[in-house]
C-alpha cells in the first residue's frame, strides 16, 4: 500500500514556517485610534508652536496692512514705505554688506582654523581659544569691542597701536594743541609773537648780531611745564657776534594783568625747537630751548633776523580714529545726501563684521573641523604621492570634498546675519546709528514708537520673506 508523502505544495503555510497575513484588526482599532496615543504626546507642542510661531506670523502680516495706530487700514502703504523711505534703504543696503562679506569672511577663516588645528601640538588649546567667545553673547562682545574700538589710545587698544606706530614717525612735540578743544598757535600769542605759515610762530620784530629778544606764551598749562622740567624764566644776556633769547610763560600769579616783564614766579618754556630765520625767510640756524627758556645762535654774521618757533613743538601726534563713529570708506562728497546715505560704506560696519566674526569664528571652524576629520585620507595621501603641494592639496582637493559642509556653514551664517541686530545696537556709536543700523534695528526703533508699529510689522515681514530662500536651502541641504 503506497503512502502519500507530504509536499511544500501541500502542507499547510504554518508548517513551512511561512508567516501568514493577519486579518484581525489591531488592539487600536486602527487608523485615527491606533496614532491617538501618539497625537496626545505632540498636542503640546504642537499648540505651543501655533501661539510663538504661526500666530505671531500671522498677527505680524496683518498688522502689518494696519497705520500706525492699528486702526486704519492702508494696505500696502507700510510696504511701499520700506521701500520709498531713505533711512530704511540705508539698512536695506546695510544688511547687504553684511550678508556680501561675513558669510564668505567666516566661512573663509573657519577653514583656515581648521585645517591649522590639524598642524600644531597645541591644536586643543587653540580650538577652546578660538571657540570660546561663542559663549559670550552678541551684547557682551558687541561692549568688549566698542573699548577695544575706543577713539582714546589711552582705552582703546586698537588706537594705541596704531598710535605706537605713527609716533614713531612722527614724533608729538613737547607742547602739543589738542585740535578736539579747537585751540590753535593763534591762541598761544602773547608778547612779541604772531603766527608764522604752517603752525609756526614768528617774532614780531627782528633782531642783529649782538641783540636779545624775549618771546611770550600763553595756552601751555603748569602741568605740561613741570612735565617738562622747566625752570625759573631768565632774562637773556647779550652776546658778541650771537643772538640770545627767551621763550618763557608770560604769566605771573602775583601780576596777572602784567604782560611782556620777566617776573620771577614765571617759567621758561624749555625742549622747544627755535630757528633763526634771514632777510629772505631760510633758517640759517637752530636750537633747542633750555630748561629756563633761554637760547642762543653764535656766529650768526651781520644782518636783521626773526626768531621762529618751529610748528612740530605744537604736534599733537595721533589722537585715535574714531573707528565707531560715521567716517565712511566710500568717497561720496560729490553725490546727493540721499546717494551719499545709500552708497556710502561707514568704518563702524568693518569694525562690527570683526567682532561678530570674533563670536562665530569658532562655531565655523568646529563644524568644518568635523568634516574635515570625516574626510578619506587615502585620497588626500593620494594627492601627496603625486606631489601635490599642501596649497595644491587644500585648493583641489581638501575644500572640493569638504564643500557640503562649507556651503552649511554659508548659508547658515547668510541666515544669522540677516537678522543681525543687537551687537549694532551695542557696539555703534550713538552719532552712526543710523548710518550702521539694519533691518532688525528699524524694527526695533519702529516698533518702540505708537506711530511706527505698522511700518516696522511690514519689515518684519519683508525680513522674513528675505529668510525664506536661505533657510529652505539650507534644509533642502540637510535633507539631501
Amino acid at each position: 500500500m503506497a503512502v502519500a508523502v507530504p509536499t511544500s505544495e501541500s502542507l499547510p503555510a504554518a508548517a513551512t514556517g511561512e508567516i501568514l497575513p493577519t486579518t484581525s484588526k489591531p488592539a487600536g482599532g486602527g487608523g485615527f485610534r491606533s496614532h491617538l496615543g501618539s497625537l496626545l504626546f505632540l498636542l503640546p507642542g504642537a499648540l505651543w508652536l501655533l501661539v510663538i510661531v504661526v500666530y505671531p506670523l500671522i498677527a505680524t502680516v496683518v498688522r502689518s496692512l494696519f497705520d500706525g495706530s492699528g486702526q486704519n487700514f492702508v494696505g500696502l502703504g507700510n510696504y511701499k514705505a520700506v521701500f520709498s523711505t531713505t533711512d530704511i534703504i540705508v539698512s536695506l543696503k546695510n544688511n547687504v554688506v553684511w550678508v556680501v562679506l561675513f558669510p564668505f569672511l567666516v566661512t573663509f577663516f573657519g577653514l583656515v582654523f581648521a585645517v591649522l588645528t590639524e598642524r600644531i601640538r597645541w591644536s586643543t588649546a587653540f580650538k577652546t581659544i578660538v571657540f570660546m567667545p561663542l559663549v559670550f553673547s552678541a551684547t557682551a562682545a558687541g561692549l568688549t569691542w566698542a573699548s577695544i574700538f575706543f577713539i582714546d589710545p589711552h582705552t582703546g587698544m586698537v588706537n594705541a597701536a596704531i598710535q605706537g606706530a605713527a609716533n614713531g614717525i612722527n614724533p608729538p612735540g613737547l607742547y602739543p594743541i589738542d585740535p578736539t578743544s579747537g585751540q590753535t598757535v593763534s591762541d598761544l600769542v602773547a608778547t612779541n609773537v604772531q603766527p608764522g605759515p604752517g603752525g609756526t610762530l614768528e617774532s614780531k620784530t627782528t633782531i642783529g648780531t649782538g641783540g636779545t629778544i624775549e618771546l611770550g606764551l600763553i595756552g601751555i598749562s603748569p602741568t605740561t611745564l613741570q612735565q617738562n622740567g622747566a625752570a625759573a624764566a631768565v632774562a637773556p644776556t647779550a652776546a658778541p657776534g650771537a643772538v640770545t633769547g627767551l621763550v618763557w610763560r608770560d604769566f605771573s600769579p602775583t601780576h596777572p594783568t602784567q604782560r611782556g616783564q620777566v617776573f620771577p614766579d614765571e617759567d621758561g618754556i624749555g625742549g622747544l625747537h627755535v630757528s633763526l630765520l634771514g632777510s629772505s625767510g631760510s633758517a640759517t640756524a637752530t636750537t633747542t630751548t633750555a630748561a629756563n627758556g633761554t637760547f642762543k645762535f653764535d656766529s650768526v654774521g651781520s644782518g636783521d633776523f626773526r626768531v621762529q618757533i618751529t610748528a612740530n613743538n605744537f604736534n599733537g601726534g595721533f589722537s585715535g580714529i574714531f573707528f565707531l563713529g560715521t567716517q565712511s570708506l566710500t568717497p561720496t562728497g560729490s553725490l546727493s545726501p540721499t546717494l551719499q546715505a545709500i552708497l556710502s560704506l561707514p568704518i563702524v560696519d568693518i569694525a562690527m563684521i570683526i567682532a561678530y566674526l570674533w563670536i562665530w569664528a569658532g562655531f565655523a571652524m568646529v563644524v568644518i573641523g568635523a568634516g574635515l576629520a570625516a574626510l578619506n585620507r587615502e585620497v588626500l595621501e593620494a594627492a601627496q604621492i603625486d606631489g601635490a603641494s599642501e596649497w595644491q592639496t587644500l585648493r583641489r582637493v581638501t575644500v572640493p570634498m569638504l564643500r557640503p559642509v562649507l556651503v552649511v556653514v554659508f548659508v547658515t551664517m547668510l541666515i544669522n546675519v540677516l537678522k543681525i541686530f543687537d551687537i549694532i545696537l551695542n557696539m555703534a556709536a550713538p552719532s552712526s546709528q543710523a548710518g550702521a543700523k539694519t533691518l532688525a534695528v528699524d524694527i526695533y526703533n519702529n516698533f518702540s514708537t505708537a506711530d511706527g508699529q505698522g511700518l516696522a510689522a511690514a519689515i518684519a515681514v519683508v525680513l522674513f520673506v528675505l529668510v525664506i530662500p536661505a533657510m529652505l536651502f539650507n534644509l533642502k541641504r540637510i535633507r539631501g
